[in-house]
Parts: structure tokens; C-alpha cells; sequence
């Protein structure tokens, strides 16, 4: 019997109360999702905390995701009437594309304010997403190397700073932040296979069979080709095909170790691009 993934220790409510605090200072929320997930990694607390407040989502790792699958998202995204734009935060050009997109969000307020003699400043945005959705990385992209911290404002907090970008945008850090309660144990297993669940958590083998399901589905080859398994193989139930695997690689009967190779070759690609997150009708009905 699989074992429930849940996590949400106290400083995911800490950090949830100063979101809840810092949203009023911003003018937009850049909630960054994973590509590989772009419908599991919304966080509803993100969703309600947000209000009203502009948002743009930003799905990172797309170099890990199927672009076709990531099109989709986008387009569902926008359906719903929210900008939504993916992003490899290790290319070049993503502070361009993003102050671009943020200016655009906001034309009509930045051009109210101007009419009532504000003076043009930086846009105020808040970083917000799971743990591990390449947070650091992309803020390395939007920050040069020579901003500090802006300092003296409200909500410069432990675990939060503000920082900023050639003087065009003002960015409020967060810690990654999870949700009390999952909806289902596919959604603990969805973020766990991708990282935003330590590992403490759950179980490495649960995790490891929920990714082979998902490959023998979608992408046998995958498996076939990093594990040096024959198409026969593929008739295993799940555990037993992980037993199989522990002996290819040679680690005889530790299957834990095994699986956290699984899991490590995942992340990092070596089964190829993929998306968990296959069917947008699942989410335009749950809407």
C-alpha cells in the first residue's frame, strides 16, 4: 500500500503569512511553475492570496518539458485569461522577455497613474512557486550581477529580500511555498518526481514506480534504451520491472538505490523530455 505524500512544516505558513502580508506592496505576481507540471505546481494558495492582483505565469524548465505539451498549457493558461509564457532561465534573453511581457500586463495601470502625474517608476513584483522550480535560477537572470538588495521597505523579511533589475523591475524573493493539503496521492507523486517534495517525505520506490507507469505509457523506449532492457521486460508489473532494472545496473537487490537512480534520471533528463501533466481537457473540466 503506496503511503500518503504531505508536507507542509511551519515555515510553509510563515511564509505563507508574508505573502499573504507582501501581495499589497506589488503591482504583479510572477508565480513560476514547472513546466513538467504546469497544472500541478499551481499553488491555490498562490491563486487565493493573488486576488485580484496581475499575475504572469511563468513555467520553468522547459527545456525538460515536451514543447507540444507546453504550447497546450500556455494556451489554456491564456484561455483562462492569465499571461502565461515558459522559459529556459539558462538562455539568455528571459529579463528581456519578461520586463517585456510585465509592461504589457500593467500598460493600463502604469498609463493611469501617469495621467494622474505619477511619476514612472520600476514595476514592484512578487517571485512566488513550489520549492525547487528554478527560483534562484531565474532571479540570477534578472538580476545583474552588481544589484544588491534594495533594502529599508516592508516585507524585507528572513527568507525574503528585494532585489532589482537594471532599475525596470523591483523583485520581492520568497521562499518556495507548498499547500496544507494535497488534492490526491498522484499530486504528492507528481511533485515529488520532480523535486518540490524533500526527500524525507515520501517513499523513493513509490515515486520510482509512479515513473515508470508513466514512461511504459508514454515513452517505452525510454526505458528500454537507459536501462538496457529488452521489449519483453515491458510485460513486468511495475515493481518487478523495478526489480529488473536493480539488477541491470548492478545493484543486485537494492531497490531503494535503484529507485533513486530512477528518480535522478528523470529530473535530470536522461529518460528524455517529458510532461506528467498530459490531458489540459482534465483541467479545463475541473474549472
Amino acid at each position: 500500500m503506496k503511503s500518503n505524500i504531505q508536507w507542509f512544516p511551519g515555515h510553509m505558513a510563515k511564509a505563507i503569512r508574508q505573502f499573504e502580508e507582501n501581495i499589497k506592496l506589488v503591482d504583479i505576481v510572477f508565480e513560476l511553475v514547472d513546466a513538467r507540471i504546469p497544472y500541478t505546481s499551481i499553488n491555490p494558495e498562490i491563486k487565493r492570496i493573488s486576488k485580484d492582483k496581475p499575475r504572469l505565469i511563468i513555467l520553468t524548465k522547459a527545456d525538460l518539458a515536451d514543447p507540444q505539451k507546453t504550447m497546450q498549457w500556455i494556451k489554456y493558461f491564456k484561455d483562462q485569461g492569465i499571461m502565461a509564457i515558459s522559459i529556459d532561465s539558462k538562455v539568455s534573453g528571459v529579463r528581456k522577455k519578461i520586463e517585456t511581457i510585465a509592461n504589457s500586463i500593467l500598460k493600463d495601470l502604469l498609463d493611469a497613474k501617469a495621467d494622474k502625474g505619477f511619476e514612472r517608476k520600476s514595476i514592484k513584483a512578487i517571485c512566488v512557486g513550489v520549492p525547487n522550480v528554478g527560483k534562484s535560477t531565474l532571479l540570477n537572470q534578472l538580476v545583474s550581477k552588481r544589484s544588491a538588495p534594495v533594502g529599508n521597505r516592508p516585507g524585507v523579511t528572513k527568507g525574503q529580500q528585494w532585489l532589482t533589475s537594471n532599475g525596470k523591475l523591483e523583485l520581492l524573493d520568497t521562499p518556495g511555498i507548498l499547500w496544507p493539503k494535497f488534492q490526491s496521492q498522484k499530486v504528492g507523486e507528481k511533485l515529488s518526481l520532480t523535486g518540490a517534495v524533500r526527500e524525507s517525505s515520501y517513499h523513493s520506490d513509490d515515486v520510482a514506480l509512479f515513473a515508470l507507469s508513466f514512461f511504459k505509457q508514454t515513452n517505452p523506449n525510454a526505458i528500454l534504451n537507459r536501462y538496457h532492457l529488452n521489449e519483453a521486460d515491458l510485460e513486468l508489473n511495475d515493481p518487478e520491472l523495478l526489480l529488473k532494472i536493480t539488477e541491470k545496473i548492478g545493484m543486485r537487490d537494492d531497490y531503494d538505490r535503484a529507485a533513486d537512480r530512477i528518480i535522478n534520471d528523470v529530473r535530470k533528463g536522461k529518460l528524455g523530455r517529458f510532461t506528467l501533466d498530459i490531458d489540459v481537457s482534465e483541467a479545463e473540466n475541473e474549472d
